[in-house]
Formats: structure tokens, sequence, C-alpha cells
């Protein structure tokens, strides 16, 4: 093994854990991070959205519960994925004070532990652009999801500013770092549509939060 291996070898493990311990920071400091975002709109967008949801539903990526309260009585069964283990726990704790009854499962989105055509509503609220694989991701909720469910969604997506794209690209790398794998600047909807979905989706704007996330694109995709 050269020398310059050996450092490498020796430099990966130090810059996993030291990326697992930020997100360990992170699960605590999320909530704080989104309030003002969550209070300029994000929270009627929450609402306004799983509200569409029924019968068999989950929700990927579903960190630390901000969806959980909005979800109708009336959904057959939830079932929540998140596989960060602070964001679980946070999930777990924030269940159990709104009384509300869901599985919590610890899978990626590009691996979900479910049947084909299992399920009638997976929701996506700012996951797909934190995962390593979209396209992957993308083509798991078209597995699981039966012939006539849907995919309800809040996404970050590219600017249509030529401007604003370019600081997202220009702020990436520090943006993801900071953000747990954010990526702000994913060309989401043409992803989706890449993927076979039928996509209806609104644009909309995040504010309270960073410029560079504040594109976002709301609505509805079906396999």
């Amino acid at each position: 093994m050269t020398e310059l291996a050996r450092d490498e070898s020796r430099a990966e493990p130090h810059a996993k854990s030291t990326y697992a311990a930020w997100l360990r920071i992170m699960a605590v400091l999320y909530d704080p991070f989104v309030w003002l975002g969550e209070r300029a709109g994000m929270r009627r967008r929450r609402r306004a959205l799983v509200a569409e949801a029924r019968g068999r539903v989950v929700e990927i990526g579903a960190g630390t519960g901000l969806n959980v309260a909005y979800y109708p009585d009336a959904v057959d069964e939830l079932v929540l994925t998140e596989p960060e283990p602070g964001m679980r726990r946070k999930l777990a704790r924030r269940l159990d004070r709104l009384g509300r009854a869901a599985s919590i499962h610890d899978a990626p989105a590009e691996r979900l532990p479910f049947a084909d055509a299992s399920v009638d509503t997976v929701v996506s609220t700012l996951v797909l652009c934190t995962v390593d694989a979209p396209e992957s991701a993308l083509r798991e909720i078209a597995r699981v999801l039966r012939p006539d469910g849907q995919l309800l969604f809040i996404e970050h997506v590219r600017a249509s500013s030529k401007f604003l794209a370019a600081c997202q690209d220009k702020f990436l790398r520090p943006w993801r770092g900071f953000a747990g794998g954010c990526v702000c600047n994913r060309r989401t909807l043409e992803l989706m549509r890449a993927c076979g979905f039928t996509v209806e989706a609104d644009d909309a704007v995040w504010r309270g939060m960073p410029t560079i996330v504040h594109p976002l694109a709301v609505g509805r995709a079906t396999p």
C-alpha cells in the first residue's frame, strides 16, 4: 500500500466519524434552525400536503416528525422511515407527546423495507435533496406504490433564476456539509419525470431560511 493510500484509509473513518457526530448535533439543532421557516409558511404547507394522504402512508426521511401532527386520523396506517439515529429518537418522542400511532423504521429511501405495490401514499418533505442516489429512491417509491398510489412532496429544487442557481452552485459544498447532505440545486422534478412519474407541482418560496434553499416545489406525483 502506498503512503497516500495509507493516509486515505486512515482519513476516511475519521471523516465518517466526524460527519456522524455532526448529524447527531443536527438532530438537536434542526427544529430550532427551521423554526422561523416553519412559522413563515412551511407549517401551513405541511398541513395542506399531508391532508391529502390516504390509505397506508409511508413517510420517507421523517426526521424529527414535523409532519406527524397533520396527518388525517382517517389514514389506515402511518409508517415513518428515518435512517439517522438522533432523528429517530426525537421522532419517537414526538409521537409519544402527540399520542399518535405510527411505526418507525430504520431505512434509507433507497432501500424501503416494504413489499411491491403495498403503499397508497408516500410523503417526502425536504428529503430527496439529501439522498445520495435520488433515482434509486424514486424507483423504490414507484416500486412500493400501488398502481393508483401517490407521492406527495415538498422539495428543494434548482432555482429558475440564473443568478440564484449560480449561488446554489457556488455554495453547494459548504451547505451540503452543514445541512446533512442537502443538495440545494438538485433538479428533482426532472428526476421524477425521468423515473416515470407524472408530476403536478407548484413553485413556492421557503421564507425565513437561507436564500439558496428558498426555491421549493410542492405537489403530487403518480407512477
